[in-house]
């Protein structure tokens, strides 16, 4: 069977339409016909070289589809399910999903790599094998995945918005509920206003933060943060941190959520010195593995009990929250509409990564419905 994805085959290369060869899903995988994938900025990174993985590789680690095969001993879905897919799988046995920790689970060993847990591709062209990302590929009119990556949603809802679940949004929200702990009447301050920063707004507002302060130097991202609940919003770091200090009486924010594209020491810095003591910085965004972006000062964090902490999947669970958050959306409760601002054929990828870099999107998905 064929299906026409976009390729990477090199960093700093654009993405590339191809026909490749895709096989038939094996025991415990499934097909699926993707009807969205959402446009993040961890495929960036992979284009723009910081990530290390394989190329060729087929991009895209959020999609939401349609089952279209099944192969043996698969339980947790039939063809026609509408699903969800999560990029990272979870296995529910290994030491990390059995104490809680599904977005830590030992299958996603190889997400980088773009193949299954056995080591094995699914995707093919003259005699090569294609990495998908994260398992997944979602830049594909069909993805063949494991079983361990789904997740089936209600067959009413919307697949475009649905997909954005599969990463940013619980990424987002997780960070300040999860990993943040933010707690109603808390000072947040949040760095970086795109596809995960706009949903940690949301989850601080629905924590009941008294004050969501949010530092983004793009004015449209700005306005938007305020649509979605932040009480103040400026440019730089040195402005919210004036701020802070007046709104809590100079004893500080109770989080710093860190959750820029390009994640910088200044920025690390400037989160550190933002808390009060006993506070969080919550570290959410990526860099280059060989950049030490963390330099603070050993003294002030012991004196003060600063804690720095990193957050994947913003600490959610994957099975589980991906069905709440999309209840929660079907009951009004969480906006994932709103968040999408533009939607893009496949063979328009890199004019939506043009637009992402110049920060015009909140969100930008390919849709295979166009």
């Amino acid at each position: 069977m064929k299906t026409r994805a976009a390729v990477l085959t090199a960093p700093h290369e654009p993405f590339e339409i191809m026909e490749l060869d895709i096989d038939e899903p094996g025991p415990g995988e499934v097909m699926l016909r993707v009807t969205a994938a959402g446009l993040c900025h961890s495929d960036l990174h992979m284009l723009e070289g910081d990530l290390d993985v394989r190329y060729p590789m087929v991009g895209g680690h959020e999609a939401a589809g349609v089952v279209h095969k099944v192969g043996q001993g698969v339980t947790k879905v039939a063809v026609g399910d509408h699903v969800v897919c999560s990029f990272i799988p979870s296995c529910g046995i290994c030491r990390y999903c059995s104490t809680g920790r599904q977005n830590l689970c030992d299958a996603g060993m190889t997400i980088l790599d773009g193949c299954m847990p056995d080591g094995t591709f699914r995707l093919h062209k003259d005699g090569t094998d294609y990495s998908a990302f994260c398992m997944l590929g979602a830049f594909s009119e069909y993805a063949t995945v494991s079983q361990l990556s789904v997740v089936k949603v209600d067959p009413w809802l919307p697949l475009q918005s649905a997909v954005l679940v599969g990463c940013g949004v619980p990424t987002g929200w997780g960070t300040a509920v999860n990993a943040g702990n933010v707690r109603p009447g808390d000072t947040t301050v949040i760095y970086g206003i795109g596809g995960l920063g706009i949903n940690a707004v949301q989850g601080a507002v629905a924590a009941g933060a008294k004050h969501v302060v949010c530092v983004d130097p793009v004015p449209f991202k700005r306005e938007t943060a305020v649509k979605f609940g932040a009480t103040h919003v400026f440019a730089t770091a040195e402005e919210a941190q004036a701020k802070v200090g007046e709104l809590t009486w100079g004893q500080g924010a109770d989080q710093a959520l860190v959750l820029i594209g390009r994640m910088d020491e200044e920025t690390i810095s400037a989160a550190f010195a933002v808390i009060g003591k006993g506070a969080t910085v919550v570290v959410t965004g990526v860099s280059n593995a060989a950049n030490l972006t963390v330099h603070v000062s050993g003294q002030e964090m012991v004196f003060m009990e600063k804690t720095i902490k990193g957050t994947l999947f913003g600490s959610s669970n994957p099975q589980y929250d991906i069905v709440k958050m999309l209840r929660m959306y079907d009951q009004g409760m969480l906006k994932l509409d709103e968040l999408i601002t533009t939607r893009y054929r496949l063979e328009d990828i890199n004019q939506g990564y043009r637009d992402l870099q110049d920060g015009k999107n909140i969100r930008g998905i390919i849709d295979f419905e166009l």
